[in-house]
This record gives C-alpha cells, sequence and structure tokens, in this order.
C-alpha cells in the first residue's frame, strides 16, 4: 500500500524551468535552501531537478537548490552545470574527489544561506513534494523535522534489517527516538544546522546533535521509491564505522565537557583491580608462596601503571576540552532566547 498518489515528472535537456515565483532578490537570503550531494548520478538528476522545480513551484517560497558533486566520475558534473545555466536558483559546490557522504553534507550546509535547510538524495528514491509537509509541520513549533521511509524500498536484509537494528541502538544511545536516522530528507532550522561539525558517518546523527542545543526534534513518514537508475553507493560495509561513530557520539553526549570522568572511571577501576590482586598476593605470600612466582604481583603492578595512565590521559583530556571552548570563546549551553537585554545587544 503507497502513503501517496505519484506521479512520473520528467524534464528533456532542452525544456526550460520555470522559476520566477521561488527566485529570491539578489543579495537577499532565500527562504529555503535544498542541498543534495551528488555521486555519479547523471542519470536522475534532469528528472530530479524537474520534480524539485514542481515541488518549489507550489510552496511559493524563494529557495536555492544547492549540488555538491563529491567527485562524479561520470557526466554528473556536466549536467549539473547545463542546470545552473538554466535556473537561477542552482549553486554547484563541486569537491576535488570523492569525500564521502558526510563531506558533502558539510559542504552544502557551508553554502546554504536560507532560514530552512533540507538535504536530500539526488537518487530520486527521495520524493520532493514531501519537502511541503516537513515545512508544515515545522511551521508548527518544530526545530528539527525527520523523514521517516515507512514504506521503504529497498532489499529486506541487505538494507532494511540493518537499518531498523541500528535505529533502534542510535535511538537509546543518542537519547532522541526516530525510526530512520538514514533517510538524508529532512528540515532544519538554520540555527540549529550551521554550528554543527561533521566528521566520520555522522551526517545520519545531525539530529542528536541539534538536540544537544535544544532543537524540538519530530518526525514524519516519506514517501520512498524504488531506485530504477543508477547503483546504490551504500551497503553493509559502513555499518562498522556507523558503530564506530555511535561510540563517538555517545562519548560526546555524556563527557564532552567532563572527560575525567569516563578516564577516570577505568583509572580507578584498574586501582580496584590492582589492589584486590595485591591482597590476593598477599595472602599468598603469608602462606609461603613467593612474589616472583605469583603472577599476581605482575598483574598488581601493571593495572596500577595503567590507572596512573587513565588518569593522566582524564587530565589532559580536561586541559584539551578547556582550551577548546575558551580560546574560540564557545560557551558550554546555547540560549534559544534573550529577553530585556536590550542595552547589551
Amino acid at each position: 500500500m503507497k502513503l501517496y498518489d505519484e506521479e512520473e515528472t520528467v524534464i528533456s535537456p532542452t525544456e526550460e524551468v520555470t522559476v520566477a515565483a521561488t527566485v529570491a532578490e539578489p543579495g537577499a537570503a532565500p527562504e529555503i535552501s535544498l542541498f543534495l550531494p551528488v555521486l555519479n548520478e547523471e542519470p536522475n538528476l534532469r528528472p530530479l531537478h524537474a520534480k524539485i522545480d514542481e515541488a518549489l513551484a507550489h510552496l511559493g517560497r524563494t529557495a536555492e537548490i544547492i549540488y555538491v558533486d563529491d567527485g562524479s566520475t561520470d557526466g554528473s558534473l556536466e549536467v549539473l552545470r547545463e542546470l545552473a545555466r538554466r535556473d537561477p536558483r542552482v549553486r554547484v559546490v563541486a569537491l576535488r574527489r570523492n569525500y564521502g557522504q558526510t563531506a558533502a553534507m558539510a559542504a552544502g550546509i557551508d553554502a546554504a544561506r536560507g532560514k530552512v535547510l533540507i538535504p536530500m538524495d539526488a537518487d530520486l528514491q527521495n520524493d520532493p513534494a514531501d519537502i511541503a509537509r516537513l515545512l508544515d509541520k515545522l511551521d508548527e513549533g518544530f526545530d528539527v523535522v525527520s523523514g521517516w521511509r515507512k514504506e521503504r524500498q529497498d532489499k529486506m536484509v541487505s538494507r532494511k534489517i540493518p537499518s531498523m537494528v541500528a535505529n533502534r541502538i542510535i535511538s537509546f544511545i543518542g537519547g532522541v527516538r526516530l525510526h530512520d536516522y538514514g533517510c538524508s530528507l529532512k528540515a532544519y532550522r538554520r540555527e540549529f544546522l550551521k554550528e554543527v561539525k561533521l566528521y566520520g558517518e555522522m551526517h545520519r546523527f545531525i539530529p542528536i546533535y541539534a538536540s544537544w542545543v535544544g532543537a524540538r526534534v519530530t518526525e514524519i513518514p516519506v514517501r520512498h521509491h524504488p531506485r530504477t537508475m543508477g547503483q546504490s553507493k551504500y551497503g553493509l560495509s559502513r555499518t562498522f564505522k556507523v558503530m564506530l561513530d555511535l561510540m563517538t557520539i555517545k562519548f560526546m553526549a555524556s563527557y564532552h565537557t567532563k572527560p575525567i570522568y569516563v578516564f577516570g572511571l577505568f583509572g580507578f577501576s584498574s586501582f580496584i583491580i590492582s589492589a584486590v590482586a595485591f591482597l590476593w598476593a598477599l595472602l599468598r605470600k603469608l602462606g609461603g608462596e613467593s612474589f616472583i612466582r605469583n603472577p599476581l604481583f605482575t598483574i598488581t603492578i601493571v593495572m596500577f601503571a595503567v590507572g596512573v595512565q587513565f588518569i593522566l590521559m582524564g587530565l589532559l583530556a580536561e586541559m584539551l576540552v578547556r582550551t577548546y571552548h575558551e580560546s574560540q570563546a564557545k560557551t558550554i549551553y546555547a540560549v534559544r532566547e534573550r529577553l530585556g537585554f536590550r542595552d547589551e545587544e
């Protein structure tokens, strides 16, 4: 069962795009910034742009469309140049090589000027018609609206099952309950996205980052179409990277400004093991056994040294955290609104 009625739209290479209703005044920031990472999607780009054009025309809001070419080796960049010539809303960021989806997303965020930032995939599986529904949800007072591919059109074993497991783990550890972290189609208020710094495969965790600074996060079902052209760039191979990034997320969420707590926990645990091993070795010594032949005495020394190292690493991490915040005048909190500070503004 489909969630929505679907309509196919195709644009020819010579067809002109009607954009008057959604072009911002020269020098003015658009209301919406739509940005799309592109990697070898040449056959999808023209029909995708036609769908985007139709969706934005119905919105009646000013918009820009940012395509980030992530080192494509097919004709994708030439198609993007063509779209930029024909459509004044289009801006193209061409990366020097393939840096990965997270880097391409970061480039799109950096280039965006709109009040609302909306990422989406360029493979025609996301539907631009859902942009209106994301914006309607933002207007209800939310700061982040995440798409949920409720009827996902992907392979069960290699894509859907691993995704369901990963989403539950991420929701549990990150503290933000979403069904589909992997869906690129989301809407963010600018102030909650511009400060996000992305590394590794962490683009999927942006709602968690936003929630740390007080964003109100929700999700809505969106359409998801089967891929008809091109090939998927992702598979099970990135699961390992996502799990490592998830460990980083948990550490950052719990100990970002107090790393001595986690290092201290391991340090004192090592001290306890060292003390237990020493007492055990001492009891055996009193029973006539030599310290030299007793491995427990070696464990005592090694675990004590490990404990000292963990404590020193924690102190070093504390110094780094303070340098990070104080050198850049960064606060460890975020303010949603300021009232009654007119003399200081």
